[in-house]
């Protein structure tokens, strides 16, 4: 049984002194993660203000990282780095940093790569723009980010990998897929995982879905079989909210 995962990805937010109100303020409303697994991705200046506090339930995450472990890359942060600050997951491969940033997906696979090498947990992203949606492209785009995405990984490395489906069009705007959606790219995603990696991988491989998630549609989308948690934006941003989205994820574990 896949365990549900929540990842609260708060982009550029929040200086560390505010992550540190923050985080008391979520440890208060929610005392106790499981039997789910909940992880904070504040940006960088605030990971060790969220890493080194204590007793809080919140697993810790970066929002990007750089190849290469050490060298001439100003503004870069590396894996290293991260897990000396208390990291466990990194978000790769994120719609922003590929519409904004120009990053493809031989860099995402060079960075989940990097990630490995320092027992990071990867959460790749994937997700077709609205065009490609309305061309029925969909199945094409996301299967040939993730094989891209992944090239190279043995079965082992790939089941410590998470998959997050974040439709572009769907970034900040309001607009959430249909379950009905989710649910059927959530499926190509895994049969491409079990067609490529082995049904072993395809099953314990957790696919999250991203995109305009609050706590009014995260339990329609947390009602599919297919969806094993939530990257949420926005949303997680307010404490109280998140806080709402966690409790419908904790009253929904399989």
């Amino acid at each position: 049984m896949r365990q549900r995962l929540i990842v609260c990805n708060w982009k550029m937010h929040k200086t560390a002194a505010e992550a540190a109100v923050y985080l008391q303020q979520l440890s208060a409303l929610v005392p106790r993660a499981d039997p789910i697994e909940v992880v904070l991705a504040p940006p960088f200046t605030a990971l060790h203000v969220v890493g080194q506090s204590s007793g809080h339930p919140f697993g810790l995450a970066a929002q990007d990282l750089f190849w290469d472990d050490t060298g001439p890359y100003t503004g870069e942060v590396s894996a290293p780095m991260l897990t000396a600050l208390g990291c466990r997951y990194v978000i790769l491969g994120h719609s922003e940093r590929r519409q904004l940033f120009g990053e493809d997906d031989a860099g995402a696979n060079k960075k989940v790569r990097a990630a490995l090498r320092h027992g990071l947990r990867p959460i790749l992203c994937v997700g077709e723009s609205l065009s490609q949606r309305d061309r029925g492209d969909t199945e094409n785009v996301v299967r040939g980010q993730l094989l891209r995405g992944l090239e190279g990984l043995s079965k082992e490395e790939s089941r410590t990998v998470t998959i997050a489906y974040e439709p572009v069009w769907a970034i900040g705007t309001g607009r959430a897929a249909s379950p009905e959606q989710i649910t059927a790219t959530h499926q190509t995603l895994r049969s491409t995982l079990a067609n490529s990696w082995g049904s072993e991988t395809g099953e314990q491989v957790r696919i999250l879905y991203g995109g305009s998630v609050t706590p009014d549609n995260v339990s329609a989308f947390l009602a599919s079989a297919e969806v094993d948690g939530a990257l949420v934006g926005g949303a997680c941003l307010d404490p109280h909210s998140l806080a709402k989205i966690v409790a419908c994820a904790q009253s929904s574990q399989r």
